[in-house]
């Protein structure tokens, strides 16, 4: 039997709405509860010039609002003349420009200062097979270079189409990924993945394994944002956290426990930058996929993947809160999620370390 306060009894808890209590707002999502997951601090239309980056599953989110029709910018060519999945092994179509995947908020503060720098930090190289590849997006031209002198160069020639891009963007859209990274120590550049994995050889002493904490993602995303505004491109940056396990950890810990502790503190700076940061805003695809908020999980057998019905609704949340759309129907409870379709295939340096699995 429900109990009921003492008459007179007032609490702050008394007016909230539904989607308020875990109970009303979990057990059967309906259009209300779903429509309250996401409040835009930001007025975006579909005609809004739109950048993408950040982890794997920000590639999801790229191609969802090219297709619903958003103006989701490409600085760096389309492939067009390639079939679909090679331009996607490639680099192109995945985001808005070839700088593959951006795991830490570390790594879109270095691409930015370099994009921005009169002269760019000279990036790694590495080889494999006598080919020489870019350590900074490794996995953007699959086969390498001829030489190092071309991969410098066409570093540049990338970094010059990113600064154009940022002078047309009006909202970044970021996806946060990792907290667990690479650094090369002779440069002290964040490496999207460790050598070894896709091109290089892996060397303790030529890179160090590096957990961001808290202040330090604060610090980089907020660094970030002044260096654009100093430049004179008063773009603002719609977070997002990717929903995807880690493949792997480094740090000692459990996978289980090491993603727990990653996506927590990257959802946290999201929460702080949203609440007290009129330049960023946050969208909850993590809470999306995760959660029951929105009918999930949806995740696809493997427990990893988010499922193609996942992906359509963190879509249709972004397109109904904008006015862009109707609300996403809700999906299916968790054990019929879990059978279903996984989300279409997606370029990651990550899943590459599944290799290594013993």
């Amino acid at each position: 039997m429900k109990r009921r306060p003492a008459a007179g009894r007032r609490s702050p808890y008394q007016d909230l709405p539904r989607a308020a209590f875990w109970r009303s707002a979990m057990r059967a999502p309906d259009e209300e509860t779903v429509a309250a997951l996401y409040r835009p601090k930001f007025t975006l239309t579909p005609q809004t010039p739109l950048m993408t980056a950040g982890s794997c599953f920000a590639q999801h989110m790229h191609r969802a609002l090219t297709r619903a029709g958003w103006n989701v910018l490409q600085g760096e060519g389309t492939g067009r003349l390639l079939p679909a999945a090679l331009a996607r092994d490639y680099g192109y179509n995945i985001y808005s420009a070839r700088y593959g995947n951006i795991y830490t908020a570390r790594q879109l503060r270095q691409l930015v200062e370099d994009a921005l720098a009169d002269a760019s930090h000279p990036a790694p190289v590495w080889t494999r097979d006598g080919r020489f590849f870019d350590a900074l997006r490794p996995a953007v031209e699959p086969h390498g270079l001829d030489s190092a002198d071309l991969v410098q160069q066409a570093r540049t020639e990338h970094l010059a189409c990113v600064r154009r891009l940022l002078s047309q963007t009006e909202v970044l859209i970021f996806t946060l990924g990792l907290t667990e990274g690479w650094i090369d120590r002779a440069t002290g550049l964040a490496l999207p993945t460790a050598p070894g994995t896709v091109a290089g050889q892996y060397d303790p002493d030529a890179v160090a394994f590096h957990n961001f904490t808290y202040p330090e993602v604060l610090a980089d995303l907020c660094a970030t944002r002044d260096l654009l505004h100093a430049a004179g491109y008063p773009l603002r940056i719609l977070l997002t956290v990717s929903p995807v396990p880690l493949t792997a950890t480094a740090s000692g810990a459990h996978v289980g426990a090491a993603t727990t502790y990653s996506k927590s503190v990257l959802r946290a700076v999201c929460g702080a930058l949203q609440a007290q940061d009129p330049d960023f805003d946050y969208f909850p695809s993590y809470e999306i996929i995760t959660t029951a908020a929105a009918g999930g999980p949806h995740f696809a057998r493997n427990l990893r993947d988010p499922s193609a019905s996942g992906v359509d609704t963190v879509l249709g949340v972004f397109a109904m809160a904008h006015g862009d759309g109707p609300a996403p129907d809700i999906a299916p409870p968790p054990e019929a999620q879990n059978a279903g379709k996984t989300a279409e295939e997606v370029a990651c340096e990550e899943i590459l370390i599944e290799a290594f699995r013993k």
